[in-house]
Order: C-alpha cells, then structure tokens, then sequence
C-alpha cells in the first residue's frame, strides 16, 4: 500500500509542481524514486517529525502542497501541537502520511502501534482524515490529497496487502462517500462498515461464515453525506463497525455521532442499533504479526450471525 501511494505521488508530481516530501530519515526503498526524480521537492529532515511538521507548516505558507512521511506514531501524536497550531489553525497544505496503521508494525511493540490517531486527529478542526483499505483505495487517496487545498492525513497500513479492488479500474474518492463492497443477502437487516486495512479481514470472514451483511469500506472518517447515513439507517436495523483502532474517539464513534445527530434533528425515524468492534480501550502489551494482534484484540465477527 505505501509503494502504490509513494508511486502514484512520484507520478503526481510531475503535474503538480506544488507536491514537496518531506520524511523523517525513513522509507528507504520507498522513497529514493520521488527523491530522484525531483530532488529539489525532497527533503529528509531527519529524526526530527515536530520539525519536519513545522517546516511542512513553512513551505506551505510558501505555496506548496507539501507531504510528510513517517512511521505509524511519529508523525502524528508525537506531533500533535505542531499540527494542531502550526498546520490546522492555519488551515496549511500539509498532508500526513502514516505508514504503520493500527498493528502494521506490531513486532515493534505499543511505541509503534497506531492506535489511537484516528480519534486524535478527527478531533482537530480542518483536518481531512482518510484510512485507505488497500492499494487501490491508496492511489485514489493519493490523487484526492494532491489537489485538495488544507490538512490531511492518508493512515496506511504498510507493504503487501493485496487489492482488494478492481486494480483495472480507476477508483476515485471523496470525504462523505462509502463503497458497497458486498450487496449483502435479503432480509439480513445488517450492515458492516469498516475503515482502512482491516477491511479484508472483514470481507474474509464474511464469505468464510456466509454471514450475508453487506460490507462498506470508508476511506474517509467524517464528513459523512447524511443522504447516506439517512438511506442506512432505512435499509438496516444493524451496523457493525469494524476498524483497527481504540474504540474511544475512532471510526464506529464517528458513525453513532452522524446517526444520533440525524435521529436528534428529525432526519431519521428511528436509529439503527450500533455495535462496534475495535480495540479494547487498553494497551495491548504484546509484540507480533499484525494477524496475532488482530486476534489478541478481538478484531472479528464472531459474536454476530449464527
């Protein structure tokens, strides 16, 4: 997922001669292309992420479109004042690229599991939050986050996840919008929405217990369109979130807020039941594959269906 983003940015730039990468003396293999190509739009500011946030803060102001690239925690809660002052205040062109979501880089240990950024920096006024699901959904973020004017944040998970989409075929995106990735079987009343690289694992389980919910992947987290929302809540009696992340602040919370903010307006009749399925809101003290963890954490549908 991060080679398709990084590529597709290199691919990006040639067009857009605003995009500038900055990262944090990272992503070697990753990053020596875009490097190459247009070294005069590359820097390496070192192990230093709330500098390179700052100086990602400056060249914006000078009219760049400028992406900082580092590892899952670094760039975003290690920065949370820079990009809360320096880059939404000022509603800057600075575009954080995480690699590492949620267990990514669970070997690591707690220091490099991103698991509460979602609900960090949805909380913060002009950022655009978008967790691709897998390569195809990164090039499309990519293309969005190129011409999109203020904050944002791309949260990937990190290398060899397959497509789960038609790779043939362009997929663009935007904030507000949710793919239908299964029709789900009549009568089933129940719906699962889910956000980045978790999605998946979801759809694997879905099939392999012919649970018949049907499945949406949202790339972005917020912003939702009502319409959407207001056409769920008529089809389903049930959503199921599912997402990678600590249940405290993150995606299935975005999803209770726009249901019950319809139902509290009178844009909905009644209000779908939620139930979300994420992290427990603990660390999780153990190293291990991102697959390990996911179980440790009882990321999966096995309390639903029969």
């Amino acid at each position: 997922m991060r080679n398709t983003f990084i590529k597709t940015l290199c691919e990006l730039a040639a067009t857009h001669e605003d995009i500038f990468l900055l990262c944090g003396d990272l992503g070697y293999s990753v990053l020596e292309p875009f490097a190459a190509q247009f070294p005069d739009r590359f820097l390496n500011v070192g192990i230093a992420e709330q500098n390179m946030t700052q100086v990602a803060a400056g060249l914006a102001r000078e009219g760049y479109n400028v992406f900082t690239y580092s590892i899952g925690n670094f760039p975003t809660l290690r920065c949370m004042e820079q990009l809360r002052y320096d880059v939404c205040y000022h509603d800057a062109s600075v575009k954080v690229v995480a690699v590492g979501a949620g267990y990514a880089y669970g070997p690591q240990g707690v220091s490099h599991h991103a698991t509460e950024d979602i609900a960090m920096l949805r909380a913060i006024p002009n950022m655009t939050v978008c967790a691709p699901a897998d390569p195809v959904e990164a090039r499309a973020a990519a293309h969005y986050m190129a011409t999109h004017r203020g904050p944002g944040y791309v949260r990937i998970n990190k290398a060899g996840e397959p497509a789960i989409h038609d790779s043939s075929q362009a997929l663009a995106i935007a904030p507000g919008q949710l793919i239908r990735m299964r029709e789900g079987r009549a009568g089933s009343g129940s719906a699962v929405l889910t956000t980045g690289a978790i999605l998946g694992h979801v759809l694997a389980e879905v099939d392999a217990r012919q649970l018949g919910f049907a499945v949406y992947s949202c790339p972005f987290v917020g912003n939702y369109d009502t319409a959407l929302f207001k056409q769920l809540a008529t089809e389903f009696d049930t959503i199921i979130t599912v997402e990678e992340h600590q249940l405290n602040g993150g995606f299935g919370s975005s999803v209770i807020e726009v249901m019950s903010d319809l139902y509290a307006g009178g844009g909905i009749a009644r209000m779908p039941k939620v139930e979300r399925v994420g992290i427990p809101n603990r660390f999780i003290g153990e190293s291990g594959s991102q697959d390990h963890l996911r179980r440790v954490s009882g990321l999966s549908l096995a309390r639903f269906g029969h």
